[in-house]
């Protein structure tokens, strides 16, 4: 059933070469090796995978596309940041915020946007 098998988040993007080098490049992802007309795949921790496909729907969704849970939040932003990334900023209600990182509980979250749009998240 779902509930043993891995997932693979899908983002759409309208350029792949684009997104390649945002996916590979910027954030350093590895493609798996597996031919993918028209997209991408790449590994992600455990068993989990990145499918970035070419389409003209890229950047059209305004909620999380994926989301990779970290060890070392403050870490991962620096090392994004030092590579170009900007973060989001987003007023949530029972959510405080310290710079880039916003707090909720006892889980603390980054968000930041790949070239079409597409919102990724970092979380703890």
């Amino acid at each position: 059933m779902l509930d043993s098998s891995p997932v693979v988040a899908v983002v759409a993007v309208a350029d792949l070469d684009r997104g390649k080098e945002f996916y590979g490049g910027t954030l350093g992802l590895k493609e798996s090796g597996v031919d993918e007309p028209g997209g991408a795949l790449y590994l992600c921790g455990g068993a989990t995978q990145l499918l970035v496909y070419q389409s003209d729907f890229a950047g059209k969704n305004q909620a999380t596309a994926a989301a990779w849970q970290v060890a070392d939040l403050d870490a991962e932003v620096s090392a994004l940041r030092s590579r170009g990334i900007t973060f989001e900023r987003y007023d949530m209600p029972g959510v405080t915020r310290d710079g880039d990182i916003h707090s909720f509980g006892n889980r603390r979250a980054a968000w930041f946007k790949d070239p079409e749009g597409n919102i990724l998240n970092l979380v703890t």
